[in-house]
């Protein structure tokens, strides 16, 4: 891997499609052009870290932000 990192060996072409989908990621983005082609799915990324945060609290508090949301939530729907 260090001679990779060096540049002193480059990885084949051929290599590009299957290192690309072993990362989850498309040819564009390994290569580090932005993808235009594919949106990402799933919560924006500071909503993620929010919710693996209340994953990490105790039951007794999860519900009590579950309730606040759905109040909030149900004021939106009105």
């Amino acid at each position: 891997m260090n001679a990779y990192e060096l540049g002193q060996r480059r990885v084949p072409v051929s290599a590009l499609p299957v290192l690309a989908k072993a990362l989850g990621v498309g040819l564009e983005e390994l290569l580090g052009e932005p993808s235009t082609a594919t949106k990402r799915r799933g919560p924006p990324p500071k909503l993620q870290q929010q919710v693996e945060r209340l994953a990490q609290l105790p039951k007794a508090q999860q519900r009590v932000v579950m309730q606040m949301l759905d109040g909030v939530l149900a004021q939106q729907g009105r």
